[in-house]
């Protein structure tokens, strides 16, 4: 499994918003700035991003985005389902169904422990976590 650049860039822009939670809106210009992003591409992220309710625009000339909820909130996977859609590891585990070898597989099983173990990684890590792992090194 590979995450697009839309689902790395898109935890890097929503970590610059927890990183800034309690001082207001944060401009596309600074997220591009400080991560190295295009203002273009954070401007497709962000809509995904407001139109899912995990973050607010807010308009003027001090205008910007901010998390829609506190950073305690917010886990790594809501941010990844957002911008990647379902997580996978295998087509086998996928809800298509497209696998005619299920009930064979020998492999089926340690696909749904990978996949197990990434949601519970994804989902109990919270961008508060990330700003306080951020805070100790930097």
């Amino acid at each position: 499994m590979k995450l697009s650049t839309k689902g790395r860039y898109g935890l890097k822009a929503m970590l610059e918003l927890a990183l800034n939670y309690d001082n207001g809106p944060v401009s596309i210009k600074h997220i591009s700035e400080r991560q190295n992003i295009s203002e273009r591409y954070l401007e497709q992220i962000f809509s995904k991003l407001k139109k899912s309710g995990l973050v607010k625009s807010i308009r003027g000339a001090q205008g910007g985005y901010v998390l829609a909820k506190h950073p305690e909130e917010i886990s790594v996977g809501d941010i990844l389902r957002v911008l990647e859609g379902p997580i996978t590891i295998s087509e086998c585990l996928s809800d298509s169904g497209k696998c005619d070898n299920t009930s064979k597989c020998a492999t089926r099983f340690v696909w749904k422990r990978m996949k197990s173990a990434i949601d519970e990684v994804i989902d109990t890590t919270y961008l508060q976590d990330m700003v306080d792992d951020w805070k100790e090194i930097n």
